[in-house]
């Protein structure tokens, strides 16, 4: 984030926020102009997203701010849901990496994506601008138009140390996959079942022989569908994009069932009385059964919020129904306009406004979608391409053979 449009080959000292996918090609193409770049990082190692644990925060729908966070919210078995191809950089492509212990699949493990990031990253020479273990507290604007970055720094044998710097310029790569987004259910909070967020899941162990209802019709809903299907007694998916009254089995599994968006029974008989939320306590409703007792779980995959804890702008930069403004094309607010008018003439909601993807494949193949495709001729062509990037870059000194 800059504070002009003006192109200038003055060299500027600017600081990147993260050190995953997005972080590390700024970083490259930060240096390659000739900028000072430092990067911060909170881990102990780059990755972002992509850099598994099994570690899951202290609450389950991780809603206290104050919580210790994870940045990650990668399950164990995650595949991507998009080609190798068009993951990687332009001028280092993500090809099948040889020996032991790579993923030669077109839709990888998230280890091989890890991999991957940490070839780029040795290859740039990136990692020695990264300072680890090194989180932004704050960043705000002071005079001059410059950035001031307070970060903090881990230590074990003492206090974590502060320190404050002023840098040109700002990009921030932070990742919006941290920040659980949850459906707002009016009385759910009375329901003492267990209730947690995909971004807290790592294998399915904890819904075994236990209903679940799923909420979220993403990729990853899709995903974690199956998986816990594999172990749960039932599998109820209710979503606001499903029609009303909708109830009916879903892709050729016997315990998994589609429904419109859950709701809590909002209408106390008088033979509950005597305990109020005893009703609240028993069932959720799918569609028009009341089937969920409270031993049952809710597993919220309701997506993320766009959230920037550390940057303090002053309403230059806005998060709306995670609808971030303004982007690149701050200068040309006419085409954002238009562009806005577009997405909601097309009942397109605001928190889907940055949404790349066409997920009908997903939807219509979701067992299969990743390993049954009909376009090798066009792998082929792309691997060409590629072959005259990376010729072209070594021929140029830009990447080593």
């Amino acid at each position: 984030m800059q504070t002009s449009n003006a192109t200038s080959l003055t060299p500027c000292h600017v600081a990147v926020i993260g050190a995953g996918a997005a972080g590390l090609v700024a970083v490259r193409e930060l240096r390659r102009e000739g900028h000072q770049v430092v990067v911060f990082e909170k881990d102990s190692q780059i990755g972002g997203t992509w850099l598994y644990t099994p570690r899951v925060e202290p609450e389950p729908l991780a809603l206290d701010p104050t919580r210790p966070i994870v940045h990650t919210s990668l399950y164990k078995s995650l595949r991507t849901n998009l080609p190798r191809e068009s993951m990687g950089f332009m001028d280092y492509p993500f090809v099948t990496r040889a020996g032991k212990g790579s993923d030669p699949r077109r839709f990888p493990g998230h280890t091989e994506v890890l991999k991957y990031l940490q070839d780029f990253a040795r290859e740039f020479g990136i990692e020695e601008m990264v300072r680890f273990e090194c989180e932004v507290v704050s960043v705000e604007m002071v005079d001059n138009g410059k950035w001031k970055l307070k970060s903090k720094k881990k230590r074990l044998e003492d206090d974590d140390f502060f320190l404050d710097e002023v840098f040109d310029a700002v990009v921030v790569c932070n990742g919006h996959f941290t920040e659980p987004r949850i459906a707002e259910i009016p009385g759910i909070n009375l329901w003492p079942g267990k209730q947690i967020h995909s971004h807290n899941y790592r294998t399915p162990d904890l819904f075994r022989d236990k209903v679940v209802i799923l909420i979220g019709s993403s990729a990853s809903a899709i995903d974690l569908s199956l998986e816990i299907g594999g172990v749960a007694k039932e599998v109820h998916i209710t979503s606001r994009s499903v029609a009303n009254d909708t109830y009916e089995k879903w892709i050729e599994c016997d315990n998994v069932w589609l429904h419109s968006m859950v709701r809590v029974p909002t209408r106390i008989e008088s033979e509950y009385k005597k305990a109020i939320i005893r009703k609240f306590a028993e069932t959720l409703v799918l569609g028009d059964i009341e089937s969920v007792h409270k031993d049952g779980t809710v597993a919220f995959r309701d997506g993320y919020k766009y959230y920037f804890r550390f940057l303090k702008t002053n309403g230059m930069v806005t998060v709306d129904d995670n609808r971030v403004g303004p982007l690149y094309k701050h200068d040309m607010m006419e085409d954002v306009n238009s562009f806005y008018s577009t997405l909601e003439a097309s009942g397109v909601p605001k928190r889907h406004t940055h949404n790349m993807g066409d997920t009908m494949r997903l939807h219509a193949n979701p067992k299969t979608f990743r390993d049954e495709w009909e376009d090798d001729n066009l792998v082929l062509q792309a691997r060409e391409d590629f072959s005259k990037y990376i010729s072209k870059n070594v021929a140029n000194g830009n990447i080593s053979e």
